[in-house]
């Protein structure tokens, strides 16, 4: 094997495993139970993961296969180092943190979201953060409330 063949394959296993940090938010990193539970469970996996691959032999292949799970875990336990657990809200009066509110749009289209922090929002799943435009236009809402979502109004029909 030539040398400069060995140097070119350190230096592209050096780009697949120098990964840059996951950014980390600005805002408070508030969480649910779930959420809670759920940066738990994937701090696990991402440990898990990383100790799979420090069993591997070939060591360049063992940094390929650790740059994930070591960037995850790192950026997993910050969120959880700064994670402020926020209970379920106490009424269902005003749109809250935890809170599902159903809105309607004024195309006609009626949507649910639970309110959560950022690392377990999922549009698709029915949840947002609570730092998304529409989570702040909702916050201190009561049921009725028309509130300017963007360059529309939603009007909130229900909180849950």
């Amino acid at each position: 094997m030539s040398v400069a063949f060995t140097k070119e394959e350190s230096a592209e296993t050096a780009s697949e495993t120098l990964l840059p940090d996951r950014p980390i938010s600005p805002h408070p990193n508030l969480v649910t139970r779930s959420g809670l539970q759920a940066l738990e469970l994937q701090l696990r996996q991402a440990r898990e993961a990383y100790e799979a691959a420090q069993r591997i032999e070939d060591v360049n292949e063992k940094r390929r296969q650790s740059a994930v799970p070591l960037r995850d875990v790192r950026y997993l336990a910050e969120r959880l180092r700064t994670a402020q657990l926020v209970p379920n809200p106490a009424s269902s009066e005003t749109v809250a943190f935890g809170s599902t509110v159903t809105f309607s749009r004024a195309d006609g289209r009626v949507q649910t979201y639970r309110i959560v922090g950022e690392d377990e929002a999922d549009p698709k799943a029915g949840s947002i953060s609570f730092v998304a435009p529409v989570a702040k236009s909702l916050i201190g809402k009561a049921v009725g409330d028309v509130v300017g979502a963007g360059n529309q109004e939603i009007e909130i029909l229900s909180i849950a």
